[in-house]
């Protein structure tokens, strides 16, 4: 959209498109440089897939290493990041974010309400490969007090269910490993997590949501606490619609609030943060591999339908990878807004996935997003992997939790609410499994029985599982000697339909070492930027550790701020002469 006549409805120096924790980060740093902010967000709750998320980020480098008496550098954090690319990168942003990242860090610990914690046993995801780490680089959110937002909490995007003990208890990563994994001391863990629910009696009294905000709760929490110190202004229900261009450069936006659509001036630039295109199917079907389908993703439903990476198109923007997505294997149980992504117990011992043929083509206990490569890549001719199945057998059924259910001891079968009574299948053994769901049955129990043969020594040396440190880092450490591996034996078996879903998508708009979206013809598009899922990754199409989403979104939305700060736009005539240059040339 054009605009020359200048007859704007507000005016502000930067407007920041969404409200996850790279939009919110952007937007404080913006304002502690002296720029006056706005944050706007189509949805009626503000924190995007950052509030239902780990909250974790991943920082080489970071400041806290040192303390924690480990080592670690930049050299060494580009390094590895490239030698899980494998390909060659040469854009510069991996260096800028290495570089920036604990700085970045640094000023929210002392600018902020934002804290960290360095996990020293969350290792990389390949932390086999040179210069890889066996941990200190993921950094978790400290919890945060729900009581501090006051009325903003009841707006604030409540976490997902899969997060939560119990469907509504909060718990830190730390907490949930050794619950999950029945480490030494879970039930006392388990105990200390209840009490601390319910000894809010004032929270109580309010509601079910637990005011002791953890993982991206209480990183979005923090931040918005952060802007209401600031006074920005955060206008939630307040959809873009279109970016304001004049002559070439991006000037503002137009947003559909309270009814009517408002024009909003953006003196040094607008900032797209609105997440990418997951929640749009006919993005899914234009540019993912198939089938594909919106349903299966994990991210709320209402958001991250592409409108952003839509309007930089608009404007002429290059995009990458957008064939790509943060993949992770997800369930859809009844009655639930959201698939649930299966992170956890697929590293659990006594487990397999099959492809309708009945074989294992993966390590079950890889990074989520290998998950969903090597559906998509076992899925051909015959051969069905999306979706695959999920197998398991008593045993497992009885100490694990698996998706939306309890572990059996304390959800057996027979107390299965009605809505998840079909969740999985269900048999006495494999070869009735097999009929259920509709996999190669002499496949299935030739599978199985070449898995339990070295299964029972603790090895798979087909897929290696639980050789990696990361594949340990939640396995059954009682489980011995491979905390990830053990034989599927006991009846009854059972049958998890499993879809190649995603945390969201990782292709979009093409952004410098600045965050500056940058036209189809190389230049930067003036006033335009792009960070978080809205812009392409500086990871490409790898995740080399937890945090690799959230890191980079808030690392480059810091950037985008400093550059903004030192950006003054050019004028009319010098933008309509550039334009006038470029159609001659």
């Amino acid at each position: 959209m054009m605009n020359n006549n200048n007859n704007w409805d507000h005016e502000f120096d930067v407007v920041v498109v969404g409200s996850g924790a790279g939009a919110l980060t952007t937007s404080i740093k913006a304002n502690d440089l002296g720029l006056k902010v706005l944050v706007v967000e189509k949805s009626d709750l503000y924190g995007g897939t950052s509030a239902i998320s780990g909250g974790g980020i991943w920082i080489p480098n970071n400041h806290q290493i040192s303390q924690m008496g480990q080592q670690d550098n930049d050299e060494a954090g580009v390094e590895y990041i490239k030698n899980v690319i494998q390909t060659p990168v040469e854009d510069g942003r991996i260096e800028a974010y290495v570089a920036n990242a604990r700085k970045m860090v640094k000023y929210l610990e002392d600018s902020s309400h934002v804290k960290f914690e360095a996990q020293a046993e969350y290792t990389d995801y390949y932390p086999e490969l040179e210069y890889g780490m066996p941990g200190y680089r993921s950094m978790d959110p400290i919890p945060f007090d729900a009581r501090k937002l006051g009325g903003e909490f009841d707006l604030q995007r409540p976490p997902g269910k899969s997060t939560l003990m119990m469907g509504r208890m909060t718990m830190s990563v730390k907490e949930a490993r050794q619950m999950l994994t029945r480490a030494p001391g879970w039930m006392w863990t388990n105990m200390k997590v209840m009490f601390r629910y319910y000894s809010d009696i004032g929270g109580r009294f309010k509601g079910p949501k637990d005011r002791h905000l953890t993982l991206g709760g209480a990183l979005i929490g923090s931040l918005r606490r952060s802007m209401m110190d600031r006074d920005i202004p955060l206008w939630l229900s307040s959809p873009m619609e279109e970016l304001i261009t004049d002559n070439g450069r991006v000037t503002g936006v137009t947003v559909r609030r309270n009814g009517k659509v408002e024009t909003i001036h953006a003196r040094k630039g607008v900032v797209l943060g609105a997440g990418g295109f997951e929640q749009s199917q006919s993005m899914r079907e234009q540019y993912h591999p198939q089938p594909s389908n919106r349903s299966w993703s994990a991210t709320p439903s209402g958001n991250n339908t592409g409108d952003a990476i839509r309007a930089g198109l608009e404007v002429g923007a290059q995009t990458a990878l957008m064939d790509h997505s943060w993949w992770a294997p997800t369930t859809t149980p009844a009655g639930e807004p959201q698939a649930r992504a299966l992170f956890v117990e697929r590293a659990l011992p006594g487990c397999i996935m099959v492809n309708s043929a009945g074989e294992r083509f993966v390590n079950e206990a890889a990074p989520y997003s290998d998950i969903g490569y090597a559906m998509y890549e076992t899925h051909k001719g015959d051969v069905t992997g999306v979706p695959c199945w999920f197998v398991f057998d008593a045993t497992f059924r009885n100490k694990y939790p698996c998706g939306a259910v309890l572990p059996g001891y304390a959800q057996p079968d027979a107390a299965l609410p009605k809505r998840l009574k079909d969740y999985f299948v269900k048999a006495d053994t494999l070869e009735a499994l097999a009929e259920k769901m509709g996999v190669d049955k002499p496949g299935l129990v030739e599978t199985v029985a070449n898995f339990n043969v070295h299964a029972v020594e603790g090895k798979d040396p087909e897929f290696h599982k639980g050789e990696s440190l990361f594949d340990r880092f939640y396995g059954d450490p009682s489980c011995k000697p491979n905390p990830c591996v053990a034989a599927l034996e006991k009846g009854p078996f059972y049958g998890l339909k499993v879809n190649a879903g995603d945390i969201g998508t990782k292709g979009g708009l093409y952004t410098d070492v600045n965050a500056r979206v940058l036209h189809e013809n190389g230049e930067a598009i003036e006033g335009l930027y792009a960070i978080g899922n809205t812009s392409s990754s500086v990871m490409a199409h790898t995740y080399p550790g937890a945090g690799s989403t959230i890191g980079p979104a808030m690392t480059f939305g810091y950037l985008a701020a400093e550059h903004l700060s030192q950006y003054e736009p050019k004028t009319i005539t010098e933008n309509k002469q550039e334009v006038e240059n470029a159609v001659e040339a």
